[in-house]
């Protein structure tokens, strides 16, 4: 009886919250991963994708229910094809992404993601003042966090960390998972 119990237990289907626990392991390890064996711009790609699965979005970033989560990148795109093959029929509370190569922060309105290039950083305060609420604003640099974007990727000892800025992801009306949060540098500016 006892060994039937158990066989039960492991096939019943993963709680959200052990699922979120994986995802956090997960996500860990990927911080620790050599971005130069996997491809810097790959693990981003995937960052960026767990970071949708994480994070809440006010009712007004979306037109309708079922819009897609709209992830741009503003300047030089160094992901080449990593975004689009990372995000490419995936779902994130259940809206799939599209992915938007942007000339200017004006064409930011309707964003979910907007992932600010290295190439952009001396326009940084300009972009993040035109950032409307609701917008996940995620910079390639050290400092883009503590000038008040939301996350800002950081290359340390060849591996990939981020900080999330709490006061800008408020401001902007986003919930970050404390899952999330737990694996980040913590900015408060």
């Amino acid at each position: 009886m006892a060994l039937l119990m158990n066989s039960r237990r492991i096939s019943q289907p993963p709680t959200p919250r052990r699922l979120a626990g994986l995802f956090a392991a997960a996500l860990a390890g990927a911080c620790l991963a050599n971005a130069q064996a996997v491809g810097e711009y790959e693990l981003k790609a995937a960052f960026l994708y767990n970071f949708a699965r994480f994070v809440e979005w006010p009712a007004q970033a979306f037109k309708e229910p079922g819009d897609p989560i709209k992830v741009c990148i503003l300047g030089q795109n160094p992901f080449g094809s990593a975004l689009d093959k990372t995000l490419q029929g995936k779902l994130a509370s259940g809206r799939p992404f599209v992915v938007e190569q942007i000339p200017d922060p004006r064409h930011a309105s309707g964003c979910q993601i907007l992932f600010v290039s290295l190439s952009e950083q001396k326009r940084v305060h300009a972009i993040l003042a035109a950032a409307t609420p609701g917008v996940l604003t995620v910079g390639d640099r050290g400092g883009f966090a503590e000038q008040g974007g939301v996350v800002d990727f950081k290359l340390e000892d060849d591996r990939i960390r981020f900080e999330i800025n709490v006061t800008a992801a408020v401001k902007q009306g986003l919930h970050v998972s404390a899952k999330l949060l737990s694996l980040a540098k913590i900015v408060r500016k």
